[in-house]
């Protein structure tokens, strides 16, 4: 399962490459109870073995963003919903870089959802 998540990744073209690996490493690396599967083709992450992000990538139109999967319950200004009842969604531009500073305060507070 683990080299089918990391063919995914490294699959990808540049600067979407980096910028996907970035965001993996970041959110693993938020919490020891985040782990990492690939469901319907995407990589997905659970805390405490409970749904909690997953990162989509779209070739077609090159849009990146992470969804939370009850989003619904994160007040953050960078959050949208976009017409998703649950989920809400944070853009990432690759071509810029990452608002780590605000990544991690959403994280904190999707995290916070399953203690």
């Amino acid at each position: 399962m683990q080299e089918q998540i990391d063919n995914y990744f490294y699959s990808l073209n540049e600067p979407y490459k980096s910028c996907l690996l970035f965001l993996r490493r970041f959110i693993l690396d938020h919490s020891d109870k985040i782990t990492e599967s690939r469901k319907f083709n995407t990589p997905f992450y659970y805390y405490n073995k409970k749904w909690l992000a997953f990162i989509s990538y779209d070739p077609k139109t090159k849009i990146i963003y992470i969804a939370f999967v009850n989003g619904y319950l994160i007040d953050h200004s960078k959050l949208v919903s976009e017409g998703r009842k649950k989920q809400k969604i944070i853009y990432i531009d690759p071509e810029k870089d990452i608002d780590v500073k605000n990544l991690k305060a959403i994280l904190d507070k999707a995290c916070k959802l399953y203690n």
